[in-house]
């Protein structure tokens, strides 16, 4: 399994304060981040028209970051695996590309670059 990711305080020693998915435990900056990307394409790959072959692989996806966030449950070959599984469902869809760039850069946060 790939090493754990933990998140880092802000500023001065104080936590970010977005609740965790119902365990009270703060999110941290990098956290908020990937959670409002996820958030962001999610809801554009919902209104996007077109039939998408790999659709249910980019919503799945989706699904299990965020669930990975909520729960604290990152490590950093989860984030490059779900990175590499969406950019070939949606990498060639012009129409999701900005959210799906704000995805990969939040991903960036947690120290994963594509190989």
């Amino acid at each position: 399994m790939g090493e754990s990711v933990q998140s880092e305080t802000v500023g001065n020693g104080a936590a970010a304060t977005a609740p965790r998915g119902g365990g009270g435990v703060p999110y941290g900056p990098r956290e908020q981040a990937l959670r409002r990307a996820v958030v962001r394409l999610r809801r554009e790959l919902d209104t996007h028209p077109a039939e998408l072959r790999d659709r249910r692989v980019a919503e799945r996806e989706l699904e299990a970051l965020g669930e990975a966030v909520d729960s604290g449950g990152l490590d950093v070959e989860t984030l490059r695996c779900a990175l590499l599984r969406l950019t070939a469902a949606l990498g060639s869809v012009s129409a999701l590309s900005l959210a799906l760039a704000e995805v990969r850069a939040a991903i960036a946060l947690f120290g994963v670059t594509p190989r």
